[in-house]
């Protein structure tokens, strides 16, 4: 694997080099993927070949979950198997620059400074002709999807990180390293799946073998990648349960070795909290808020490459020609957003690169005027911006009075280029009391840690768009959680046996959505037996208080291997992060302490730490620093331009209203003359309620299968037929049945 360097405005290809300035060979990856309920331990080993004949030194630059906590690095060259420490990071590079210098093997592992899901691997000394066999252990929680499908990805390259000019690069330990190319290598990819549930089925973006289920209950399966996979892509794998939204409690055993009282010392529970709302209040939708819609337009990357050769020109007009296909998408997808608003709330448009524009000085009343206004500036946006720069339109975003009694819902869609994630992130976080934020990442590589960071921070929903994905209905069930009421006042509330406390780990829970799952750790102290603990949601919905309890058993579970511990360090690690760089200044890096204590404490990583690991034994030095070289790398395919779906002809001829006209425009939509749809309106009747009726007919009659995606405005041309109090309404669903060739039931409508 190859990745991008960028020093100033010129881009340069770093990856794993040799003294000669040749790549290192990175012959396999080997993955395999336990998943237990909705929790994976993931255990990646990379293995690398010096076919020079002097030892090397080399750097791989490589992504991972944003959410993971790595929790194992070891190395392995010929027979002697090395495994490393955490340590403060600083300290950990000291060592492994002392190591180099006098001869020995050595390998760093180390997080970004700036964002939590870029890791730099330093391979030093590797012997000519050795082989080097790399294995990292990480555990992750796997995201809720809008399906119900839980998401693990497996990134394949990382993309470029936009960094801002005149800003200081954020590791000058790797240079900023930016994308890998596609550059072909084998991987073996293997999963097993466990759960209290039956697992329903497994689907991937990759070609899969069969799933093989290992008991007749179908709670344990495993399936793996179809032979021949080259890891030239993101490895997306959704996996389905039965009855997944069940709320559940796991207690893992403390650390035998660890010191009673610590962390790892300690019991932890991990709580998974489903909550489920009355039927009446999820069917009422608001009526009232603030939609700003903040569009990432970063695709071009030509100040980038005019000096630079035709391989990557090619690549970046490539990566130009996929972004402009999902601003395409966007486009489509903005279309149905603006048509499903309701009237009398307000809304604007932002769009950002090096810089930003907005359509409205500030938000706007929703109208028939000013939504032609947004849409046509829209259908003129282009990928063609420049870089990523997200902080500035967001700052801009939050600096604007809220509009009373109109909740602020902010909708972000960015490919996640950006270095400084955890400076976003913060500002979100500064911000998430005025507004709930949702967020989706755009194609293959996008930053997990700034779009899950944006939602949680944000109180909102996170979505990954990639591949052959439709965009749509994913933004329009977001647009579905935006209408609905906010809950307010979340409290949780323990009952445990006497004598045994509660220390809780996680952020106090900001927002709850239907079905979607809050998970909450817990640090249990005292004397925890096989008796049975208690746990209380409590919260306020449209104004009607309501709870949701969990009984669970405090007997620990077993064979948990540590996993839910260092979930839980993870989770606190990242508070504490969140917290040192809000009060940073103030409290003279009291909180970096914490946070390194807490890191070699777990052995799971951090920005202030890192994973060093010396091999004692005699070696050659190494002579002169990492020597890179820019790396061709092939040309990506264009994917073809889909053709104008006929669902969003329709569409997009929708009033704001909620009603149609009745023109040519309509009848052609529909597939008939405007001959043929005049003619069979009923007398009695006006042109718009007769267009209205039949444009919900064919909605129901053609497009169920995208319901999801146009079931908001169809709601709202429903209640504008409603307020017509129109005479002949059976009359007039009986004919457009009848023209249109469909059996749609009055009550179906809506009317």
């Amino acid at each position: 694997m190859f990745v991008f360097c960028h020093t100033g405005t010129k881009m340069t290809c770093c990856g794993l080099l040799t003294a000669k300035k040749e790549p290192v060979p990175l012959k396999s990856v080997e993955v395999e993927l336990q998943v237990r309920d909705h929790v994976a331990t993931v255990v990646s080993t990379l293995n690398y070949e010096n076919k020079e004949d002097k030892p090397l030194e080399a750097v791989f630059v490589f992504p991972l979950p944003g959410d993971a906590a790595v929790c194992h690095f070891s190395a392995t060259i010929g027979q002697t198997q090395i495994v490393a420490e955490v340590k403060e990071k600083q300290q950990a590079r000291e060592e492994y620059d002392d190591a180099l210098s006098s001869g020995q093997q050595a390998f760093l592992l180390e997080e970004s400074d700036q964002s939590p899901d870029i890791f730099s691997l330093s391979v030093g000394s590797l012997p000519p002709g050795e082989s080097a066999s790399i294995r990292l252990e990480y555990v992750t929680e796997l995201a809720v999807q809008a399906d119900d499908g839980l998401r693990f990805c497996l990134p394949a390259v990382l993309n470029p990180r936009y960094q801002p000019q005149g800003r200081k690069p954020p590791d000058t330990s790797s240079d900023i390293l930016r994308a890998a190319s596609l550059v072909p290598y084998s991987l073996s990819f293997s999963a097993r799946v466990s759960s209290p549930r039956p697992v329903s089925k497994v689907e991937s973006n990759c070609s899969l073998d069969p799933l093989q289920y290992l008991n007749t209950e179908q709670t344990q399966a495993t399936v793996k990648l179809a032979a021949g996979h080259k890891f030239d892509r993101d490895v997306e794998v959704l996996i389905y349960y039965k009855d997944a939204h069940q709320p559940t409690a796991v207690v893992e055993a403390g650390q035998a070795s660890a010191k009673p009282g610590s962390l790892m010392g300690d019991p932890i529970v991990m709580l998974s909290l489903y909550p489920e709302f009355p039927q009446d209040v999820m069917s009422s939708l608001a009526s009232c808020g603030e939609f700003v819609f903040l569009l990432d337009r970063s695709g071009s990357m030509d100040d980038h490459m005019n000096n630079s050769k035709r391989d990557q020109t090619r690549i970046g007009s490539a990566r130009v020609f996929i972004m402009l296909s999902f601003l395409s998408s966007l486009q489509d997808t903005l279309l149905l957003l603006l048509k499903s608003l309701p009237m009398g709330c307000y809304f604007n448009i932002y769009s950002f690169g090096s810089g930003y524009e907005h359509i409205f000085p500030k938000s706007v009343e929703y109208s028939q005027t000013t939504m032609e206004e947004a849409l046509k500036t829209v259908e003129r946006m282009g990928a063609d911006l420049g870089g990523t720069e997200i902080l500035k339109p967001l700052q801009h975003i939050y600096s604007q009075p809220c509009i009373p009694n109109q909740p602020r819902q902010v909708f972000v869609f960015t490919d996640g280029e950006v270095w400084n994630t955890k400076e976003i992130i913060s500002l979100v976080k500064k911000n998430s009391g005025s507004h709930r934020c949702f967020s989706f990442g755009i194609g293959e590589g996008a930053s997990s840690a700034l779009i899950n960071g944006l939602a949680k921070e944000g109180g909102g929903h996170a979505q990954f768009i990639t591949g052959a994905d439709r965009m749509q209905p994913k933004v329009m069930q977001m647009l579905r959680f935006a209408l609905q009421p906010a809950v307010v006042d979340i409290s949780v509330t323990w009952d445990l046996p006497k004598g045994v406390s509660v220390t809780v780990l996680s952020p106090p829970i900001t927002a709850l959505f239907q079905g979607q799952r809050s998970l909450v750790y817990a640090q249990l102290s005292g004397q925890v037996g096989a008796a049975e603990g208690c746990v209380t949601v409590k919260y306020s919905l449209a104004g009607h208080p309501s709870q949701n309890q969990l009984h669970f058993s405090l007997t620990p579970a077993q064979d948990t291997g540590l996993t839910v511990h260092r979930l839980a360090a993870r989770t606190l690690i990242r508070s504490l992060d969140m917290e040192e760089r809000e009060s940073r200044g103030e409290q003279d890096g009291g909180m970096k302490k914490k946070v390194v204590e807490l890191s070699v404490q777990s052995g799971v990583s951090s920005a202030f730490t890192a994973f060093i690991a010396v091999n004692k034994g005699d070696g050659e030095a190494i002579q002169g620093p990492l020597v890179r070289r820019n790396v061709p790398t092939p040309s990506d395919c264009s994917p073809k331009q889909p053709p104008r779906d006929p669902l969003l002809q329709v569409v997009s001829l929708q009033k704001a209203s909620g009603c149609w006209e009745l023109d040519p425009a309509l009848a052609a939509a529909l597939g008939k003359t405007s001959e043929e749809v005049e003619n069979t309106k009923p007398a009695s009747v006006n042109q718009e309620v007769w267009a209205t009726i039949l444009a919900l007919i064919w909605l129901h009659g053609f497009k169920m299968d995208a319901q999801e995606e146009w079931e908001l405005l169809a709601m709202k041309a429903a209640s504008w037929l409603r307020a017509q109090n129109a005479p002949c309404v059976t009359e007039c669903v009986e004919a457009g049945n009848a023209l249109l060739g469909c059996n749609v039931q009055k009550d179906a409508l809506g009317l």
